[in-house]
């Protein structure tokens, strides 16, 4: 099995990184879509997966369970090309350091990418909302399955960060998910062949979800399925989700959860890998030159 020393990885992230600026709008969009989708697939899968787990397994091999199927929306990003934002938190950032583009093109991805995740998760989580979250009767009657009401519970619990204290929770959980994520990047440049960089992104991206972090692209699938799923829900569902249910909506989508949690993803992605790894291995670099 073939794999690259550190300052090559790093190497290779900053050329990645630009290769990834220097794509159209239009590109960085259909890109950011599919990485959307595909993330908003291994949420539906983990949402699947870990219902009903817990009354028998316990709390922790739920978690187990949920972080080991989730990986694959990651996988196919990574083997299929995709855009994913919290991957190029870091690869545009390190871009900048080792070939001096622009922070301007910087932003310009991430702006076009997360349109494009957000567009992607919210299609994906209207499919699933529409397909195994509810069950239909003959007369065109929705109704939550068992599955819908795991999806709105996971998602009525990411909208329940109320207060300061809350919130800065939050914001420590994404700073821990996307380091995760973007040393799981890491890992796949590291190796050249697919069974490598299938190990290599699924450990960490795993230990994220089974921790619990929060990452920003996987929210956008996790709670517009439970809103759009909540509609659904019968009054025993409702009464066995509980309060948590009342913080549920469009609004506090942003304002309880994605917007701290891109804030702490950039942080995670930029700071603790990018700029650590790029002065750690800068004078490598630049000596290899």
């Amino acid at each position: 099995m073939v794999f690259h020393p550190p300052a090559t990885i790093i190497a290779k992230t900053g050329d990645a990184g630009k290769a990834k600026v220097g794509l159209s709008m239009q590109n960085m969009l259909l890109r950011g879509f599919m990485a959307g989708a595909y993330i908003a697939m291994g949420g539906a899968l983990a949402t699947v997966c870990v219902t009903g787990t817990a009354a028998f397994l316990g709390a922790g091999m739920a978690k187990l369970i949920l972080g080991a199927v989730f990986p694959v929306g990651l996988i196919i990003i990574v083997l299929t090309g995709a855009e994913l934002f919290t991957g190029d938190a870091m690869f545009a950032p390190m871009a900048a350091f080792i070939h001096r583009v622009s922070w301007a093109s910087v932003l310009n991805l991430w702006v076009w990418v997360y349109i494009g995740n957000l567009i992607g998760s919210i299609v994906f989580a209207y499919l699933m909302t529409y397909g195994p979250l509810t069950s239909w009767s003959a007369a065109g009657a929705g109704t939550a399955t068992a599955f819908g009401v795991t999806a709105v519970s996971i998602a009525a619990g990411k909208t329940s960060y109320i207060g300061i204290a809350a919130l800065w929770s939050c914001f420590c959980k994404a700073i821990c998910c996307n380091w995760l994520v973007n040393l799981a990047i890491l890992l796949a440049i590291c190796a050249d062949d697919a069974v490598g960089k299938f190990f290599g992104i699924w450990f960490p991206i795993m230990a994220f979800v089974a921790t619990g972090f929060e990452h920003c692209v996987a929210n956008m699938y996790f709670i517009p399925a439970g809103i759009m799923t909540s509609s659904y829900l019968t009054a025993d569902q409702v009464a066995a989700i509980g309060p948590k249910l009342a913080n549920l909506s469009w609004i506090t989508m942003w304002t309880n959860n994605i917007i701290v949690v891109t804030i702490g993803n950039i942080v995670g992605g930029m700071l603790f890998v990018g700029v650590l790894y790029w002065i750690a291995f800068r004078k490598d670099i630049e000596a290899a030159k």
